[in-house]
């Protein structure tokens, strides 16, 4: 079979997102039109106030219906080329744009997140919410995209990373390296485990997969799934359920899964693990009334065979009864489709102290397999309630197809195996080297480097200044109102500067050298000099400081200077901007809008619905814009000199808010540096 050439898919790619974009763009058109009819007689004079605001709102919300449907068609070409191109294979695209539907052409994941641990917690309610919106096959960037994770964050995302729909690892350039063995062998070790859970549960997860094709049931589901009439469970974010397998993890960095307190649905839930327990490894539990299909652990999915043995785990619910179901076809190519697969429905119950397990019913049209099958019964559940260490089973051996017989323990044989259970776990954690409890990551690319924040402090303002990583300002707090200004990590965000229009351009990661240093207490102003080496014989300067005569402002003077440039350019460097990025923390987001006097005279005010607004010419302010709370009544007011601006820039994020300064764009000489001098200061709003 020829295969279409590179050319020819992405012509076709392209050809189909065209053609799908101007349907859904035409049909738009013809939706406004009719509204426009409706609403609009031949006079715009006579229609109502509420009519205009309500067909502007149809408009706008066409325009992103339009936007969000590209993505999920781009998706779709995507998709549909890579079919073409090889048609005995399933394609694998993975998106973050997309519309209702997205689901059937591509994976989704989170987007950019921070290494730390607040985004680690946010990555589970969203892999849940997603499912709950109909895409089942979600994940974050575990270890966090953007900024550098520490071993133990590292370590414990990948314990339930592993566990997600769609697990992978993945960080921006400029960060420390992430993969598992850049951490010490600790970290490693824990990686190593997770992963192997993972292939342990693939043909449960590949089950799982199978039901949400057929029923349209999410993979990773909240915990209510299990108990609907539990209000208590729709709160929990740190537990999630994989069918009948609950996942218990911790997000916190002083506790370890074991440690916290997990809140079960009703019912039996059973304890156990393959002998991997640790303290950065989520708890694992299985429903009574489940059975389990699990893999021997291997290294890759090229190790898996149908023929290699089964595992069961069978946890019996209050009645002695259990069942589950197990999805097989050939893992790639359409054949299901056509009933080329076995789906095997297994069914377990106690008759007297003696628990069967047989194959109920089969569906599909392939053979079973010839190969071992092994019964793994957990024991210590039922109706007493459950313990905390509940990993004691009994194990039986035969033929997969054929119907099996365990002969039950006494009741005294259960607590007997259950005590000496508990007891083994507890030797094996105490036993565990755990990994490293770094506060802070370590510098680009494994730098040793300073990590104590220097404090600038007057009566109005404490700043927190990181020289190690892009000399920025991590934290603006004024005393007074003991309000934080700045949205930031020790890694990204804050108070940030770049030496080019792109997006965290050079200036904002490099490391800084204090070149001076004045404490108020000396008799001079409270102030820090950092200078960075940007490449290309420039450097970014920057000096903040406290006013010693002004206390209540904050001056930040920067500059972008030449000092060892090339003969050969004539003195003058590459093509330089400096961009000052600031990113304010919102504390009432709907309540804030960005307010200035243009230089042309008028008046303007832009709010969250505004989105990304860039103001040149005369629409820059004169010298002064504001950021205004209107809620607690209070401004941020950013003062410059507009001679040293040529632009300014608002961008609105969720619960954040840039609003940055950029110079021209030339290249700059020893005797031509790019200048921007500001102030903030904060104000009572009349």
């Amino acid at each position: 079979m020829s295969l279409l050439s590179s050319k020819q898919l992405q012509k076709q790619c392209r050809k189909a997102i065209y053609i799908e974009a101007m349907q859904i763009l035409v049909v738009s058109r013809i939706i406004l039109t009719i509204i426009m009819y409706h609403f609009i007689p031949l006079s715009v004079k006579v229609m109502e106030c509420s009519q205009i605001v309500w067909l502007l709102y149809v408009f706008y919300a066409l325009i992103f219906i339009n936007f969000q449907v590209y993505g999920m068609l781009m998706a779709r070409s995507t998709y549909e080329g890579m079919t073409m191109a090889s048609t005995d294979k399933r394609p694998f695209v993975l998106t973050r744009a997309g519309f209702i539907g997205s689901q059937r052409y591509a994976a989704t994941w989170t987007g950019d997140n921070l290494s730390n641990w607040e985004h680690m917690h946010m990555s589970l309610p969203m892999v849940l919410q997603l499912g709950l919106s109909g895409q089942p096959l979600s994940g974050p960037d575990i270890g966090g995209f953007a900024g550098n994770a520490t071993p133990k964050l590292f370590g414990r995302w990948m314990g339930v990373g592993a566990l997600f729909p769609f697990s992978r690892g993945h960080s921006e350039t400029g960060s420390i390296d992430h993969e598992p063995w850049s951490f010490g062998e600790e970290c490693e070790e824990v990686c190593r485990l997770a992963l192997l859970r993972r292939y342990r549960l693939l043909p449960h997860i590949y089950t799982l997969f199978y039901l949400s094709h057929k029923k349209g049931a999410p993979v990773a589901a909240p915990l209510f799934f299990a108990d609907s009439q539990d209000p208590g469970l729709r709160k929990i974010e740190t537990s999630f359920l994989l069918g009948p397998l609950l996942i218990c993890a911790s997000t916190s960095p002083d506790k370890g899964a074991h440690e916290c307190a997990h809140k079960l649905p009703k019912g039996v839930w059973s304890r156990f693990d393959f002998g991997d327990s640790h303290p950065d490894l989520p708890v694992m539990y299985l429903q009574g009334g489940a059975i389990l299909p699990v893999g021997r652990p291997i290294k890759h999915v090229g190790e898996a065979s149908l023929d290699d043995d089964l595992s069961l785990i069978v946890s019996l619910d209050e009645n002695g009864k259990a069942e589950g179901v197990l999805f097989e076809d050939a893992g790639d190519g359409y054949g299901f489709t056509q009933g080329n697969y076995l789906l095997t429905y297994y069914v377990a119950q106690v008759h007297s102290s003696v628990v069967s397990v047989k194959v109920l019913k089969t569906e599909g049209s392939w053979n079973r397999p010839k190969r071992n099958l092994n019964i793994s019964i957990l024991l210590g559940g039922g109706a007493m309630g459950f313990n905390d260490f509940l990993r004691t089973q009994i194990s039986s051996h035969g033929v997969d197809g054929e119907e099996l017989h365990i002969t039950m323990p006494s009741g005294s044989e259960v607590s007997s195996l259950v005590a000496t259970s508990e007891l083994e776990l507890k030797k094996r954690l105490e036993m565990i080297s755990p990994i490293p409890d770094i506060d802070e990551p370590s510098g680009q690319e494994g730098a040793e480097l300073s990590k104590i924040p220097i404090d600038l402090k007057s009566g109005y303002w404490l700043l927190k200044v990181v020289p190690w990583i892009g000399g920025r300002i991590i934290s603006m707090t004024h005393l007074p109102t003991d309000s934080q200004w700045l949205h930031s990590r020790i890694e990204i965000n804050g108070y940030e500067e770049y030496s080019g229009t792109e997006y965290r351009s050079a200036g904002c990661t490099e490391e800084y050298k204090v070149v001076r240093r004045y404490l108020e207490r000396s008799g001079e102003e409270e102030s820090i000099c950092l200078e960075g080496d940007i490449g290309g014989g420039l450097v970014l300067q920057r000096h903040i400081s406290i006013l010693k005569d002004n206390p209540k402002i904050v001056q930040i003077n920067s500059s972008i200077q030449a000092r060892s440039v090339g003969a050969g350019s004539g003195g003058f460097s590459r093509l330089v901007c400096l961009r000052v990025h600031p990113t304010f923390t919102l504390l009432h987001p709907t309540e804030v809008v960005v307010a200035f006097t243009a230089i042309n005279g008028s008046k303007q005010e832009f709010s969250p619905e505004s989105g990304e607004v860039t103001l040149e010419g005369d629409l820059r302010p004169n010298g002064e814009w504001m950021l205004v709370d209107k809620c607690v009544g209070v401004s941020l007011v950013n003062t410059f000199d507009p001679s040293q601006v040529s632009k300014c820039l608002v961008h609105w994020g969720t619960g954040d808010l840039n609003m940055e300064l950029w110079s021209e764009e030339r290249p700059v000489s020893k005797d031509t540096p790019l200048t921007i001098c500001h102030q903030y200061e904060l104000k009572q709003t009349c």
